[in-house]
């Protein structure tokens, strides 16, 4: 697998979305710490999480409990792997998810992550969610606050327009290093943050590569464009959708969610799959 970019990180070019493993329909604990192992041995190297990745009330950080097991009962060497989590979006665990950015509240859900993960830093630490309540300034303020305390290295913001992410480059500076925003062949409005993004020099995470857990498997049904040019290499269409997307910047690291060792293992390979100019052109228009 080839590399890419997070501020002066190196990286895999595709990464790991945990989310999966941890909501409605995970799997045992078993399996998912097998995914996390299978996408260490092909090469996956940033792992995507957030506290409010849980499905139980009181299970706040289980999505970041169970890839710090995962790291930690894993044979092989895992210096190099980056840890994206988030702070700032709330989840009962009643199905319902709520938001606060507040600064009290991420220096809060800072130090749990902290704990969560075992770390004395985060790698990357990325502000979830715009509170409507809370003036965007402060928390930015807050996550510029807690890189400066030194309890993360890097700072991100999600679901962030691109005035919101000029905002944040004025207030966080040079700590800021990434966007992550949902972006899919059905969901396309954060293409203008993408482009921002690799003008910027700043790394684009799509979330939901593939439009969401319940609509993974039917991306090809969906587009037929991605399930012809799939046939045509003989490879899935999930994997057609990454190489579109790793083709759109040398900014961008998709981080397709999984929850079991085969779908991670063949999404790491779209690094390998060369689309011809006609076939993205047709994937955009698709």
């Amino acid at each position: 697998m080839k590399n890419r970019a997070i501020g002066t990180t190196t990286v895999s070019e595709i990464g790991l979305g945990g989310m999966p493993m941890s909501i409605e329909g995970r799997p045992e604990e078993s399996r998912s710490i097998a995914t996390i192992h299978a996408a260490l041995e092909a090469g996956v190297t940033v792992i995507d999480t957030a506290d409010a990745y849980l499905l139980e009330p009181g299970e706040t950080g289980h999505n970041e409990r169970l890839i710090a097991s995962a790291l930690s009962s894993y044979g092989g060497d895992t210096s190099s792997v980056l840890v994206a989590t988030k702070g700032g979006h709330l989840r009962p665990g009643d199905g319902s998810w709520t938001i606060d950015s507040s600064p009290a509240h991420l220096s809060e859900a800072c130090e749990a992550s902290l704990r969560a993960l075992g770390l004395e830093a985060i790698g990357l630490y990325q502000l979830h969610r715009p509170d409507p309540e809370v003036d965007y300034a402060d928390s930015l303020g807050a996550m510029r606050l807690l890189h400066d305390q030194g309890k993360v290295r890097m700072v991100g913001v999600s679901n962030a327009t691109i005035a919101q992410i000029r905002q944040a480059q004025q207030i966080i500076g040079d700590a800021l290093v990434s966007v992550q925003n949902q972006f899919s062949p059905a969901y396309r409005s954060s293409e203008d943050e993408l482009t921002y993004c690799g003008e910027q020099g700043l790394a684009f995470l799509p979330w939901s590569p593939f439009g969401g857990i319940s609509k993974a498997g039917e991306l090809g049904s969906s587009f037929a464009a991605f399930a012809e040019v799939a046939t045509a290499h003989d490879v899935s269409p999930q994997q057609v959708c990454l190489a579109w997307l790793l083709a759109k910047g040398a900014h961008v690291v998709p981080i397709p969610g999984a929850s079991r060792p085969e779908t991670i293992i063949d999404s790491a390979r779209a690094g390998d799959l060369k689309l011809s100019d006609d076939e993205l052109t047709r994937l955009d228009a698709a």
